[in-house]
């Protein structure tokens, strides 16, 4: 963790995740610093790790990836080898852009995004049922997605 951040570093965060993209001397016109004690506090921010990088967000369904699937995964057995594995294989797995451990009636809850319905079977039935560890699996088709990436909420404490 960053030391303590202050309004400057959290208007800082604001802006760039709505715009990643934005130029030193903008984003310090628009938070009230000059540029060079704004390009220093942005490179503390991605050096103290609270911005991890930078990325383009695509419109899923312009490049072919129509279909978003949140799929409960339970797994057998919860010893720490296991746990390990099943988390890499995640990890290994193009189809899926998100991984969370849940507590519930499931143990992991995957976000799948892939083309069609049956790329979404050939993904379950070739890739993640295949893992021994697998106990059930529960998919959620996801029919419109209302709120998504958005700026994570600051003015919390």
């Amino acid at each position: 963790m960053l030391k303590s951040m202050d309004e400057f570093d959290r208007r800082i965060l604001r802006e760039l995740q709505m715009e990643g993209r934005l130029p030193n001397t903008e984003l310090a016109d628009r938070i009230g610093l000059s540029a060079t004690p704004c390009l220093r506090r942005v490179r503390a921010l991605e050096q103290g790790g609270v911005i991890r990088g930078y990325r383009a967000d695509l419109d899923r369904t312009r490049i072919g990836l129509g279909l978003t699937v949140m799929v409960g995964v339970k797994v057998d057995g919860h010893r720490d080898d296991s746990a390990t594995a099943i988390q890499q294989a995640f990890r290994a797995m193009p189809e899926v852009v998100s991984c969370h451990l849940i507590s519930g009636e499931a143990d992991f809850l995957l976000e799948v995004v892939v083309a069609d319905l049956p790329s979404y079977e050939r993904f379950l039935l070739g890739t993640l049922l295949t893992l021994p560890m697998v106990k059930d699996v529960r998919s959620n088709f996801v029919i419109r997605t209302v709120k998504d990436r958005t700026p994570l909420p600051l003015e919390q404490p």
